[in-house]
């Protein structure tokens, strides 16, 4: 088995522009991270570290006026500021998403199989009936225990979990290399969660899949991730096996969230 990344982050510099001053600001510092084949990346922080915006510069997703700086290799290719049609042809096939909020990830008016048909056939030289039978068996594989219902439902008709493992059905549809889950569990109920965890883990075991797993949440983050990088004001600030940074951490910023994690825990305000 390969021990070569399958994605490499290197000094990542990310700038926003400041329209008021007529000037950036730069919001991500010199990021350095990578993937191994088969391992959970954990990436960790509060709102406005720059996690996200760290994610949409690897899926090429930034909005029309934020820079990047740096290199993000895929296997060895860089992909960092490719062409909209280049970069198209990445997301789903080579890299996919599971983004935080799947009520809004779905066109209402459009169903399931409607969804998931249409993603397989814009990657696939495949007929409808092919996407179709590929849609229900990933759904299947997310523990539906009746995907052809499924795939006729619109999406207000799912619940949130269930439209979180359809996410995720979608996402392993054309089997890529590294899935991106940005906070994954944030508008889930605990039960619902801990699903979703087991299902990332049971991706990873299975299928040799490389998973960046976002979160504020160190405890989403301790069940899963192999390796894990504390992201404040925009820096990584510390970075290492989960167990070391865990249980050792040598950062203040680490240590304040490790701190606030167990008080929560113990229900202290």
């Amino acid at each position: 088995m390969s021990k070569e990344p399958v994605l490499s982050v290197n000094n990542l510099n990310i700038y926003i522009p400041n329209p008021r001053l007529e000037t950036t600001i730069q919001v991500v510092h010199q990021a350095n991270f990578s993937l191994s084949p088969g391992k959970v990346f954990g990436l960790v922080g509060g709102s406005g570290s720059g996690k996200t915006l760290t994610c949409h510069s690897i899926l090429n997703l930034l909005q029309d006026g934020i820079d990047a700086t740096g290199s993000i290799q895929l296997k060895g290719k860089e992909i960092l500021n490719l062409s909209n049609k280049k970069a198209r042809k990445i997301r789903g096939s080579e890299i996919a998403v599971i983004t935080q909020n799947p009520m809004s990830s779905f066109n209402p008016v459009i169903t399931i199989g409607e969804h998931m048909i249409e993603t397989v056939r814009t990657h696939k030289k495949v007929t409808r009936k092919e996407a179709k039978e590929m849609a229900m068996y990933y759904l299947e594989k997310m523990d539906f225990s009746s995907p052809l219902h499924v795939l006729k439902q619109f999406p207000y008709q799912l619940s949130g979990g269930m439209l979180q493992r359809v996410l995720i059905a979608i996402a392993l549809l054309l089997r890529p290399d590294v899935i991106i889950a940005d906070e994954p569990t944030t508008a889930l109920d605990k039960v619902t969660q801990n699903q979703i965890l087991e299902q990332l883990e049971k991706i990873k075991r299975e299928r040799n899949t490389s998973i960046l797993l976002v979160s504020h949440d160190l405890d989403v983050i301790s069940k899963l991730a192999d390796e894990v990088a504390v992201m404040y004001e925009g820096r990584i600030v510390e970075r290492g096996q989960l167990l070391k940074v865990f249980h050792q951490p040598s950062h203040v910023y680490t240590k304040a969230l490790i701190n606030a994690s167990m008080r929560l825990k113990r229900g202290i305000k």
